[in-house]
């Protein structure tokens, strides 16, 4: 039997992948979710752990913490293997991440992306999903200690990758969008999830738990490196957002 099918079958294990697919969460929150005791969601997360579906992270606000993420793009391979090995007529690649081509009109939402300094991970996001919606969608940022400005990298790796210039972003303190209005919040940093206020609860709340670029280099050298790989990810985890966003009913703003 296909690993995939073997994982997945089991009605807990499914529930945990349906959770995650949603967001990042810790191993307490999942408990709660699927109504398990924590020595049984443990172990079946271990599971998936080690049949390549699901990932952890240290927790950047605890170290004493880990969040657990979903790997869709090996779910996506894991699918695609799946079906080969029932017939060759169902071998195909695994589907790459969303393309925002499919949808010419974009419902209208509003989406804020939260770090804790809004100078690198949120106005990333921003940014992308902005360039992948091309402005269909209302997108900003804001940080709950903002800094004074955007982090160098961040500038670079856009600019030289998808042509996009942040240059101008000034980092904004999460008190300035008190009083508006958001379909999905969407927390970046580990610190800034504890620490982000309500927006009502109309928001949908998604945690993507992303070590900092600007802290994960040990020298001067290994920045720019950490800000690719951190916005590769994010990149990634904005494509997978577009057919959410896409399916999600109109908001009036």
């Amino acid at each position: 039997m296909p690993g995939f099918v073997r994982l997945a079958a089991h009605p807990l294990r499914w529930r945990l992948l349906t959770e995650l697919a949603v967001g990042d969460l810790r191993v307490r929150e999942l408990t709660a979710l699927v109504e398990a005791p924590q020595n049984l969601v443990s172990y079946h997360l271990r599971l998936l752990r080690d049949g390549g579906l699901v990932a952890v992270t240290r927790s950047s606000f605890d170290g004493r913490d880990s969040y657990y993420r979903l790997d869709l793009d090996r779910c996506a391979q894991a699918l695609a293997d799946a079906g080969a090995a029932l017939h060759p007529a169902l071998r195909r690649a695994a589907a790459p991440p969303p393309s925002p081509d499919g949808w010419q009109q974009w419902p209208r939402l509003a989406v804020l992306f939260v770090c804790t300094g809004n100078s690198a991970r949120s106005p990333i996001a921003e940014a992308l999903l902005r360039h992948h919606t091309t402005g269909g969608v209302s997108v900003t940022s804001a940080g709950s200690r903002p800094k004074a400005r955007v982090h160098p990298h961040a500038v670079q790796v856009l600019r030289e990758r998808y042509g996009i210039d942040i240059a101008g972003h000034r980092p904004r303190h999460l008190d300035t969008l008190r009083g508006r209005r958001f379909d999905y919040m969407i927390t970046l940093c580990d610190r800034a999830r504890e620490a982000c206020p309500e927006f009502g609860d109309h928001a949908q709340r998604v945690h993507w738990s992303i070590p900092d670029p600007a802290t994960a280099g040990r020298t001067e050298q290994d920045s720019p490196t950490a800000f690719g790989h951190a916005t590769a990810d994010i990149d990634t985890r904005v494509r997978h957002l577009l057919p959410v966003l896409a399916q999600t009913p109109e908001a009036h703003l």
